[in-house]
């Protein structure tokens, strides 16, 4: 039983889009894989139940028959920040819980994949305790994966995750660039200059519009420690 952490650069990043065909490649290769989420908001009311869109969409894609309310601990309909969101609506997380929902994951499946909320700097609870994203991913003990684009403004945006996860000394095992377009001059020395100033790997890709992760099978699988 392993786990691999999904951020990204921002928000509307395609952080999502990209985890459901990480799940989706390893799950079509026979690997019992599996997801999970900590907090989501932005949640909708679909037949009287609160669907988090972002688990159901990875559930969709990936072929997981999970209900997408039993693979996210904490889940708040107003489209905020967690943080906010659990100071509107109540329910603020707890690590505990997190861990012990992770576990179950854990448990259950080969491969756990763990999207996050957000961008790396993303508060998830601000009261009495301050929890943020990267608090999540040293308690479940994870590497990560970065989702970024590369459009212009990536080069900086990517960087700037990278030397922050680097200074909480958080693992970090490549980048995937999503909406590649590689017939784009700009795009492809972005990708070129991400690398060069980061230190850090393209190691897979997601075309414009593309619903597979081009992505070496062995080398993803590697990630998951």
């Amino acid at each position: 039983m392993a786990g691999l952490f999904i951020t990204a650069t921002g928000t509307d990043i395609g952080k999502t889009y990209v985890t459901a065909r990480i799940v989706k490649k390893l799950r079509e290769a026979g690997i019992n894989a599996g997801y999970y989420k900590a907090a989501l908001s932005g949640a909708e009311w679909i037949d009287g139940k609160l669907v988090p869109g972002d688990a159901a969409y990875v559930a969709k894609i990936s072929n997981l028959k999970d209900e997408p309310s039993s693979l996210v601990s904490y889940i708040y309909e107003t489209a905020v920040s967690p943080h906010l969101a659990a100071l509107r609506e109540g329910n603020p997380l707890d690590l505990k819980v997190v861990k012990e929902d992770y576990a179950k994951s854990e448990s259950r499946f080969d491969l756990v994949t763990v999207e996050g909320s957000g961008g790396i700097i993303c508060p998830i609870r601000y009261d009495e305790f301050h929890i943020l994203l990267e608090d999540i991913i040293k308690t479940l003990g994870l590497g990560t994966i970065i989702v970024s684009n590369a459009a212009l403004g990536s080069i900086n945006a990517c960087v700037l995750t990278i030397h922050y996860l680097r200074a909480k000394n958080i693992p970090i095992h490549g980048i995937i660039l999503n909406n590649y377009d590689e017939t784009d001059f700009m795009q492809a020395d972005n990708r070129k200059m991400m690398e060069e100033i980061s230190g850090i790997p393209v190691v897979g890709i997601v075309k414009q519009n593309g619903e597979e992760l081009e992505m070496d099978l062995e080398l993803l699988k590697s990630f998951y420690k």
